[in-house]
C-alpha cells in the first residue's frame, strides 16, 4: 500500500471585497515498480510485475497473460510517480497495513494458522494443514478471520471466482460428443457446478493448457467409468475390502459402503473421509452421496484430481498445468498398477481417449503421453 505525504497550505486574505483563497495539494508516492511483465516469462502464484504503471501478484501458473486482461492477476496497486488520489474515494480497497494478508492461491500448502484474503475481500485462517482448499468450500479446513474484516476487492481486475455455467473450456455439445453413451446421471451441468470447488481446474495457463488439462480429466475419467457409463463399481466381491479398521474413525456407514463411486471412482474410507473434509461434505457417514448427486460425484473427482498425487509425485492438475505431461496425470490415478510396462493396454487406453478428447477441442496434445 503507498504511503501518503500530505502538505497542505491554505491561506486565505481578505482585501476589501476580494477573497484570495489558496488550494491546497495533494500528491501520494507510488509503491517501486517490480520487474516490467513479460509476455515469454513464466510466472508461478505470489510472484509479481509491473505492467501499465502497476504492480501486478500471479495467482496461479501463468504465461502469455498480460496483467489487467486475465484473472490469474491480482492488481497491487500503482507503482512509480506519483498519482492524485480520487476525492470522491474514502474507502481503501486494500487491507490495513497490520493486515496486509496475502491472497489465497489454490494448490499452495497452507500450515494451520496461516490467513489468507480470498476472492470476496474476506480473511480466513487455516484451521488445520491444507494443501491449498477453497476457504469457502472446505469449511473444515477453514475458518473466517474476523479480526480483519473485509475488504472490497480492487474494482479493476477480475477475480479467480469460479467459472459460470457455459463458459467451462468444454462446451455442452463437445462433453455429449465426447460421451455418446453416457449414464444421464453424469449431467453436463454437474460437472460445471462442480467446478466451484476448484476454480483452477482448466482455467489455469494459456487457453491451450486449459483445454489439455480438461481434455485430460476426462480421458482418465471415461477410462475409469467405461465411457460415464458406470456410476458404482462392478466387480461387488471388492466392496469389503475398502474399509481401513486402522483409522480412527472406523467405518461408521458399513465395512462395505466404501467401494467405488463416481467419475474417479472414489474408495476406501480414508478417501471418503478426506474428501469430505475438502469439500466440506458427510461423505465418511453418507458415501452414498457420490453415487445420487451428481454435482458430488464430479467434486470428488476433481478433489482427486487437485490434490491427490496418488502414486505418483505430482497432482493430476500440476502435471498439466506444469508442462510435465498427460503421462504423469495417469501416474498419479493408477501408475502402480498401469504405468513403467505394468499394463501397456490400460495406459494406451486412456492415451487413446485423451487424443480424441484433445481434437475435439481442437488443440495439440503435447508430449510425454505415456508413462
Amino acid at each position: 500500500m503507498s504511503k501518503i505525504r500530505v502538505v497542505a497550505a491554505i491561506a486565505t486574505i481578505v482585501v476589501g471585497a476580494a477573497l484570495t483563497v489558496a488550494v491546497a495539494t495533494t500528491t501520494a508516492t507510488a509503491a517501486a515498480c517490480a520487474t516490467a511483465w513479460s509476455a515469454s516469462t513464466v510466472y508461478t502464484g505470489g510472484q509479481t510485475a509491473s505492467h501499465n504503471g502497476r504492480n501486478w501478484s500471479a495467482k496461479w501458473w501463468t504465461q502469455n497473460e498480460s496483467p489487467g486482461s486475465a484473472s490469474v492477476w491480482a492488481d497491487q496497486g500503482s507503482c512509480g510517480g506519483t498519482t492524485t488520489p480520487p476525492s470522491t474515494s474514502t474507502t481503501s480497497t486494500t487491507p490495513p497495513a497490520s493486515c496486509n494478508h496475502p491472497a489465497w492461491v489454490q494448490g499452495q500448502f497452507y500450515a494451520a494458522g496461516s490467513v489468507v484474503r480470498y476472492t470476496d475481500g474476506k480473511y480466513y485462517v487455516a484451521e488445520h494443514d491444507n494443501p491449498g482448499y477453497d476457504p469457502v468450500v472446505s469449511t473444515w479446513y477453514w475458518d473466517p478471520y474476523t479480526k480483519c474484516g473485509t475488504t472490497t476487492p480492487p474494482t479493476s481486475t477480475t477475480t479467480s471466482t469460479p467459472p459460470l455455467p457455459g463458459s467451462f473450456v468444454v462446451t455442452e455439445a463437445q462433453f455429449n460428443q465426447m460421451f455418446p453413451s453416457r449414464n444421464p446421471f453424469y449431467t453436463y451441468n454437474g460437472l460445471t457446478a462442480a467446478l466451484k470447488a476448484y476454480p483452477g481446474f482448466a482455467n489455469t495457463g494459456s487457453d491451450t493448457v486449459k483445454r489439455q488439462e480438461a481434455a485430460a480429466f476426462l480421458a482418465n475419467v471415461n477410462h475409469e467409468t467405461g465411457g460415464l457409463v458406470h456410476i458404482v463399481e462392478q466387480n461387488q466381491a471388492n466392496y469389503p475390502h475398502y474399509c481401513d479398521t486402522s483409522q480412527p474413525y472406523g467405518c461408521p456407514a458399513g465395512q462395505a459402503a466404501y467401494y467405488g463411486r463416481g467419475p474417479i471412482q472414489l474408495s476406501w474410507n480414508f478417501n471418503y473421509k478426506a474428501a469430505g473434509d475438502a469439500l466440506g461434505l458427510p461423505l465418511l457417514t453418507n458415501p452414498s452421496l457420490v453415487q445420487t448427486d451428481a454435482s458430488v460425484a464430479w467434486q470428488t473427482g476433481l478433489w482427486y484430481w487437485n490434490t491427490q498425487n496418488g502414486p505418483g509425485t505430482m497432482t493430476p492438475h500440476n502435471a498439466m498445468v506444469n508442462g510435465h505431461g498427460f503421462g504423469q496425470t495417469i501416474r498419479s490415478i493408477n501408475g502402480s498398477l498401469e504405468c513403467d510396462g505394468r499394463n501397456p493396454a490400460q495406459v494406451q487406453s486412456r492415451v487413446n481417449a485423451y487424443q480424441r478428447f484433445t481434437g475435439i477441442l481442437g488443440v495439440q496434445p503435447g508430449n510425454n503421453l505415456s508413462c
